[in-house]
């Protein structure tokens, strides 16, 4: 099958806005506490401070998606899903899946690189308490559906929890006509009208890891069968 090449050009400008934006006054305000603010072990360290872009393979065939960057993961180290105690434990998954060519995320410019893979959040800020509302959403729905619009050799969407499982579903509605009533659950899978797969995924949070809701093995069987469908 032939890869689609994706413009790099629509990607850069993309994400130049997504980095700018200042919508959601109770997002900025929250993200520039917690910069300011910091957590005790990174004192020494500079926070991102700003909204997050997505990151990976912009060709890729597998769209992962959170709910939002974490507040001393994203939000410090300036990049999804980097630097903080979910992410840990999804690129050990990730990469036992042969996703990703390391088992760590730690910081920009680690060398991470994702295999036929992209991931992104539904929020681009860090909200107050891990709970965005509707407005924060659908202020940052444009960004999301224009992540998804040029990812045009896209096959897979996995939803990493419910609230980044709605948006998805969301983004559908507004384009399809969707018969099937379509519920979060893990590991169920849909199919929907534009033939691409839509996963439910558990959240790689220390909550579901240590109440054992998700484990490595159940995360990176369910990886490996993505990177079938993929």
């Amino acid at each position: 099958m032939q890869i689609k090449k994706i413009n790099n050009i629509d990607f850069e400008k993309l994400n130049k806005k997504i980095i700018a934006c200042n919508k959601c006054s109770r997002l900025v305000k929250f993200r520039k506490k917690i910069s300011s603010e910091k957590r005790k072990q990174y004192l020494h360290e500079t926070y991102w401070g700003k909204p997050i872009t997505g990151f990976g393979d912009q060709n890729g065939k597998i769209l992962f998606v959170g709910l939002a960057p974490a507040a001393h993961g994203g939000t410090r180290t300036g990049r999804v899903f980097t630097g903080d105690k979910s992410s840990e434990f999804l690129y050990k998954c990730l990469y036992s899946a042969n996703i990703s060519n390391r088992s760590k995320s730690e910081y920009r410019n680690d060398g991470l690189k994702l295999n036929k893979a992209y991931i992104t959040t539904a929020l681009k800020c860090v909200p107050p308490g891990d709970k965005p509302n509707k407005n924060e959403l659908d202020n940052c729905f444009n960004f999301f559906n224009s992540e998804i619009t040029y990812l045009k050799n896209l096959k897979v969407i996995v939803a990493l929890g419910k609230i980044a499982f709605d948006a998805c579903t969301y983004f559908y509605k507004s384009k399809y006509k969707l018969n099937e009533k379509i519920s979060f659950a893990h590991d169920k899978i849909y199919k929907l009208p534009d033939n691409i797969y839509l996963v439910g995924c558990y959240h790689p949070s220390p909550r579901n890891v240590n109440t054992g809701r998700i484990n490595e093995k159940k995360m990176t069987n369910l990886f490996r069968k993505v990177l079938k469908l993929s």
